[in-house]
């Protein structure tokens, strides 16, 4: 049975995972349909589509060489239609039962001796239609591998797409590398990791975050949905990046929440963590992960809602020149030149001092264009979710498809009980900044 080492990185999620902070992600798809849908046989459907992709095949092993090391290998017992469940929901008692749905489901672990994947379908929404809710380790795969799998799932992407794809220029061919290619890269990659180890040092601060909290196994979840054309006014209007619009939306919403909750905001920033994907420079690198990482600081302390946008968009440009491989925010590529023995050793006790670097993620989900289906349905919102970090309260991710903006909030329960304060606060921070139009 061929087996394929994780990398270290995917290692130090593995490590990272615990029952008040499982490392999986999360997204709720949800499908509008005229007809009466039928669970069990969309779940039938997704499995035969599972058993297809081999990443969802595999489970990990842990090698006795290297030291602490793991690799992926097929599992000889795989079903999938074990990992997909039916569940169908009533609204006699919540007319929209489906957040509290997800937030239960999305706090049960996966067990770490299957592949690392569950999916439920859900019927019974009040609007009709159906939802598939997927979870995915992050020691699988990262935002944009997900997407790929979420992809092999689904119908497929439209015709027009499919023949983009196929007409895609070709990868270059590398040129011969000689031995002072090697050195150079080596001392190179050393120096680069010196940097990045220094400057994650220097970005440490005392844990006095408004958004700690203790460890806790329970969730809540919340959806907000923000029109795409909303963000392009905006964007249009007072510059930067769609990105750059969404991170002072954001930090607008953080500040009147943070208010509302009798915490101070004047005077003070949040920090956070934006995920890089850095698939396109990886080369051959082994693992389901390949990322970097910004740290943003968002200007809570801000009450002008064009003056936080401007903010962040200078504090983005400078990452962006920076680039992906430099400063602290670059930390996972630090992580993924660790051996893998030093992650078993330590990893759960730095994940603890997360709160030292930044203060939440804020992650940014690559969806197509495209219009998506499954069944004949078409995929009408995603929304996906991060992992919270330990000690953390909020998680967010982002996700654009067609004309929204989708954001899927992940707090821990017991910290934060109202995070229909903070949906309520995205969508009164987007008019404010719309209204400077």
């Amino acid at each position: 049975m061929a087996r394929t080492p994780l990398s270290s990185l995917d290692v130090a999620f593995l490590c990272l995972e615990r029952e008040t902070a499982p490392m999986h992600m999360g997204a709720v798809l949800l499908f509008t349909s005229s007809a009466r849908v039928d669970g069990a046989e969309i779940a039938k459907t997704l499995a035969e589509r599972a058993a297809k992709i081999p990443q969802l095949r595999r489970k990990t092993r842990t090698e006795l060489f290297p030291p602490g090391s793991a690799s992926w290998s097929d599992d000889p017992d795989f079903v999938a239609a074990q990992h997909i469940h039916h569940h169908e929901l009533t609204t006699l008692y919540d007319p929209d039962p489906l957040p509290d749905f997800a937030s239960w489901w999305i706090a049960e672990p996966l067990d770490t001796g299957r592949p690392l994947w569950d999916l439920t379908v859900v019927t019974g929404l009040p609007q009709g239609g159906f939802a598939v809710l997927l979870k995915l380790h992050h020691a699988l795969t990262d935002g944009a591998g997900a997407y790929e799998v979420t992809v092999g799932l689904l119908d497929g992407l439209t015709v027009a797409s499919r023949a983009a794809d196929r007409t895609a220029a070709p990868a270059p061919i590398p040129r011969p590398r000689s031995a002072l290619d090697t050195v150079k890269d080596a001392l190179g990659s050393g120096l680069a990791q010196a940097g990045i180890a220094t400057s994650v040092v220097r970005a440490a601060r005392p844990p006095l975050s408004p958004v700690s909290a203790p460890a806790s196994a329970e969730r809540r979840l919340g959806f907000v949905r923000l029109s795409g054309g909303d963000v392009r006014r905006i964007r249009r209007a007072h510059g930067g990046t769609s990105n750059d619009v969404v991170l002072a939306v954001l930090a607008g919403a953080l500040r009147d929440w943070l208010v509302n909750r009798g915490k101070r905001a004047d005077g003070r920033t949040l920090r956070a963590l934006v995920p890089v994907s850095v698939r396109g420079r990886s080369g051959g690198q082994v693992g389901g992960n390949k990322l970097s990482g910004y740290l943003c600081d968002l200007p809570i302390g801000v009450d002008d809602p064009v003056e936080r946008l401007a903010l962040v968009r200078r504090a983005m440009t400078r990452n962006k020149a920076a680039g992906p491989a430099r400063g602290a925010g670059a930390f996972p590529l630090l992580a993924e030149r660790v051996p893998t023995v030093l992650h078993r050793l330590g990893t759960k006790t730095a994940g603890r001092a997360a709160p030292l670097l930044f203060d939440l993620v804020v992650t940014t989900v690559p969806l197509p264009p495209a219009r998506l289906t499954l069944a004949g349905a078409p995929l009408a919102q995603v929304y996906p979710f991060v992992p919270l970090a330990p000690n953390h309260a909020v998680g967010i991710a982002v996700a654009t498809y067609r004309d929204g903006v989708h954001i899927g909030l992940q707090a821990n329960a017991e910290a934060v009980p109202d995070l229909g304060g903070l949906r309520d606060a995205v969508v009164k921070s987007a008019a404010a900044l719309l209204n400077t139009v």
